[in-house]
């Protein structure tokens, strides 16, 4: 004969024990401003393009052309809905992120794309080593 019951679940306390407070850790996303959200994600991808390019320490281990492409363009998408919302101060930074990675790019290509058919440049126009 099996035993039926439900298993009980954790207790708050023990719960709580195991578990940070993320409520006390983190802030309402309401309080987080549009220009801090679209730059953080900017360097997200920023950050995961480049190791994606094999730029991180273990460069080749992670080199992935055809996730750079993705995330490149993803970026330059993002960079240029959002021109109009981000200040100048916020995004020449990003902007220059963005060139430098489209650059490592066409260096790592073993065949590079056209002038103007690289990631992200139906966004940025062509870009020249």
């Amino acid at each position: 004969m099996s035993d039926t019951s439900p298993t009980p679940s954790p207790t708050p306390s023990a719960a709580s024990s195991e578990n940070p407070d993320f409520d006390a850790m983190t802030r309402d996303i309401a309080d987080v401003p549009a220009v801090e959200v679209i730059t953080t994600v900017a360097v997200h991808l920023m950050s995961a393009a480049a190791v994606n390019l094999g730029l991180a320490e273990e460069g080749e281990a992670h080199k992935d052309l055809d996730e750079a492409r993705k995330l490149i363009q993803a970026l330059a998408g993002l960079l240029d809905a959002s021109a109009t919302e981000v200040s100048s101060f916020h995004a020449a930074p990003l902007r220059d992120g963005l060139k430098s990675l489209q650059l490592a790019f066409r260096e790592a290509s073993v065949v590079p794309d056209e002038p103007g058919q690289g990631p992200g440049e139906k966004y940025t126009g062509p870009v020249f080593g």
